[in-house]
This record gives C-alpha cells, structure tokens and sequence, in this order.
C-alpha cells in the first residue's frame, strides 16, 4: 500500500476516534444540567454512563471477532454512522428511561471503533513505529474530548443541553464516509515474518487470555478505565460545584485539564515509547508505569485546592492527566507486539470488554455513590434532617453538599492510580518472554516448519542489541 493511503488511512481513523469520544463524553458534559432538570442523584447520573459502557463491552468482544475475520472498513462505516443517528437522538429524549435506552444503542455503534481500528493500525505500521502510530491515533482521545467539554458547554448553555447532542451529527457522518474510503490492507503484511491470516491453534479467545502480559495488561486497562471515566463524568460537576462557575466555564476548565492536558502525553508516549523499545523491550510497560507512579501526588494535591482556587487545581490535576494519557501509547502498542496480526481485534475486544465491565462501568457508578453518601454525610453532621424526605426534595436539600461529597469521593482516583503503577510493573516483567515466543511461532511458521519449543531468556528485560 502507498504511503499516501496509509498516511489517508490513520488520518480517518484518527478522526473516527474523536468523534468516538467526543460522542460519549457529551453526557458529562452537559450532564449537571440534565441532573438539575430532572431532579437526579449522582448514583443515577454515574448510571447513565455505566450503562453504555457495559453495553460497549458486550457487544465488543462479538465484533472484534468479526474484525479478525471480515473486511475492518465497513464495519467502522456501519458502525460511525450507527452511534451518530443515535447520539443525535439522544438530545430528543425527554425522560430519564428515554436517555437509558439511547445510551445503550450508543453504546452498540461504538463498540465497532477499538477492535477494528486498533487491527487495521497493526497493519498499516510496523512494529518499531507502531507506539507513535498508536499515539496519534489516539489522540483522537484528548483532542475528542477537549472539542466536546469546548462546543458542548457553549452550546448547552446558550441553546440548552439539547442542542449539544445535535452538533455531533454531521462530523460523525462525514467519518463513516472516510471510513468506506480506506483501502483494507492485508493482515499481517507489516510483520518481519509473512504468515497472513494464520494464528496459534486452540481457542482465540483461551489464547489472549494464556499469555501472561495480556492478563497484566487486562487488570491494567480496568484500573486506568475506572479514573478516566470517572474524571470524565463528574469533572464538569466537580468544578461547577467546588470552584463555584457555570457549566461553559467549567467545560473550558476541563476542557483543558483532561482534554488539551493529555496530547502532549500522548505524544511523549508515543515517542518515548518507540525509543526505549530499542534499549529494552519492555520499556514501553515500563515507561507507563512510572508515568502513572507520577500521577499521583499532582491527582492528590489537586483535588486538596480549597474552593475558588480553580487555576492552581487546573495545573496539578492537568500534569497527572497528561501522566495518565501515556498510558494509551505504551501499553496499545504492547498489545499489538505480544499478539499475532489474525488475534489482533479479538484480543482488543477482550481488553476493552474487561477494561469497561470492571472499570469503565464501576467508576461512574462507585463515585457517584460515594459522592452521595458522603454529601449526606456532610448534611447529617451539619445537622439537616434528611429523614422522610422524597427524591426530588433530598436531592433539593443535599445541594449544598454536593461539592463536599464530590470532593470526597475523587480521592479515590490517586489510591486506584497508585495500584494501577504496580500492576504496569509486574507486567514489565513478562513482555520480553511473551515477545520471543510469539516471534518464534511466527518465523517458524512462515518457514513451514513445526514450531519447536523457544528458549527463553532469564530476564524478561534483556537488552536488544
């Protein structure tokens, strides 16, 4: 394939990415305006995007093994232009249920994006370039949130939360467009050994979940999921209620802190990640995890700012978001070295199924939860009765206190970070016996030959030379 229709293909996924998240995130966006409206909790708030992503999920691990088996460009094309009717539909719904539903059939036109996408980037580059491909494919992260937390505010606050969910529309369309439009390359083509579509016998499936760095990576990716959907869902929130602004302010402020903050991340990821690669093959594991170790004193401190101080908040909570988003290039790009290019979609879809159901999902739920009840805390010790009270009117009298009890509940992002350094670690120790075994399957099999039973080194983080 040209360079030109690579440099085409990875510029539409790029794009399909960003309207990925752009999409998803509206929801957090506009969402303190939508609980206001109907009186809601935070549980019921964090539910609504529990539910999408559980939704997501399900439905992923089914597509990614149709990813690994038909043709990846309409599959993105049905799929983008399926969560963009859906998104839009969003903005019509009137009650709490009619936003349920909606968010689940997101969730279905969505969950065709990772596994198909990440399979077609593992085709296009090689491995000594796949980390900055991977990064500036998932730039589409930041970039896609900062262009929601920036058009969703302004929108919602001057046309209502609504109009937020039309914007998105037209942008999504034009990518299914693109996405009909890329060449499909041949799987396996970029790989130092030609085997195409050949993958280990036994159960795809049983296999990704065999291979010791995989299952690193899959606690890993639930871990991470669980802070970056929760700070998606109630950052907004957080900054309206501590620092006291109103939604388009606070969506520039997040806009910046968790959006603009990670593309430098990313791209350092990216970079770094490639470059260490070629002094010890289980730097890029290793690289995440001290980037995540660093995140959480600035997460820490961050959220201890008192009220007002929104700029001194912005800065350290905007450095361990960066920290976070290196995450994306080292670790996606491991994934692709660790599995062969036939496995690459299902593996994704595994990944991204356990990421979701065990972080993704929980965190918007468990601080949702936990701000509650610590907000009635905070009203109960300040000696407010909160006893017979309906729904609409205890969510009246918490008001006050939702920023105490938000406030409380975002100090789990720092503890869950802190665990998140550790299980990188570990997974450093296996990548470079996972590579050397999946590098000698591949060269004994493009050979024809019997696979015989590798050597493997001592130390996982021997030097490539």
């Amino acid at each position: 394939m040209s360079k030109g229709k690579i440099w085409f293909a990875l510029a539409v996924l790029f794009a399909i990415n960003l309207m990925n998240f752009y999409d998803r995130l509206i929801l957090g966006a506009v969402g303190e305006l939508i609980r206001e409206q109907w009186k809601l909790s935070d549980t019921q708030l964090g539910f609504l995007g529990t539910v999408f992503i559980l939704v997501y999920a399900a439905v992923g691990v089914p597509l990614g093994r149709l990813a690994d088996r038909a043709n990846r460009t309409r599959i993105l094309t049905v799929g983008v232009t399926v969560w963009s009717l859906l998104t839009a539909l969003s903005g019509m719904a009137q009650q709490y249920w009619q936003m349920f539903v909606l968010r689940l059939t997101v969730g279905v036109g969505e969950a065709s994006c990772a596994p198909a996408a990440n399979s077609l980037i593992g085709d296009l580059f090689p491995p000594a370039t796949r980390a900055r491909a991977m990064s500036l494919f998932m730039l589409g992260l930041p970039l896609g949130n900062a262009a929601c937390l920036l058009f969703s505010g302004t929108v919602a606050k001057h046309y209502g939360w609504q109009s937020a969910f039309f914007v998105a529309l037209v942008p999504g369309l034009l990518c299914a467009v693109g996405a009909y439009m890329i060449h499909e390359p041949k799987r396996g083509g970029t790989e130092a050994h030609a085997i195409g579509s050949l993958k280990r016998p036994g159960s795809p499936y049983l296999l990704v979940l065999s291979i010791p760095t995989m299952r690193w990576i899959i606690a890993s990716g639930a871990l991470h999921n669980f802070n970056m959907y929760a700070i998606g869902s109630f950052l907004t929130p957080f900054v309206m209620r501590v620092h006291h602004t109103d939604v388009q302010f606070a969506g520039y402020v997040t806009m910046a802190v968790y959006g603009l903050a990670g593309v430098p991340g990313m791209m350092l990821g990216g970079l770094w990640g490639d470059a260490i690669l070629r002094r010890r093959r289980n730097g890029r594991m290793l690289l995440a995890a001290v980037a995540i170790a660093f995140s959480v004193p600035l997460l820490y401190f961050a959220l201890g700012r008192p009220s007002g101080e929104w700029l001194l908040f912005s800065v350290l909570f905007g450095f361990g978001c960066a920290m976070m988003y290196v995450y994306y290039a080292t670790v996606y790009s491991t994934i692709q070295d660790v599995i062969e290019p036939s496995l690459r979609a299902t593996a994704m879809a595994l990944y991204f199924c356990a990421m979701y159901v065990f972080g993704g999902a929980l965190g918007p739920m468990v601080i949702g939860n936990t701000s509650d009840y610590f907000a009635q805390r905070a009203a109960i010790v300040d000696g407010v009765n909160l006893e017979g009270l309906d729904a609409g009117t205890l969510q009246k009298t918490l008001g006050p206190y939702k920023g105490v009890g938000l406030n409380d509940a975002l100090y789990a992002l720092p503890i869950v970070s802190a665990v998140l350094a550790g299980v990188l670690f570990a997974g450093s120790r296996t990548v470079a016996r996972d590579v050397d075994k999946l590098q000698h399957w591949m060269r004994e099999s493009a050979a024809g030959q019997p696979p015989k039973p590798p050597q493997m080194p001592r130390e996982p983080e021997q030097v490539v030379t």
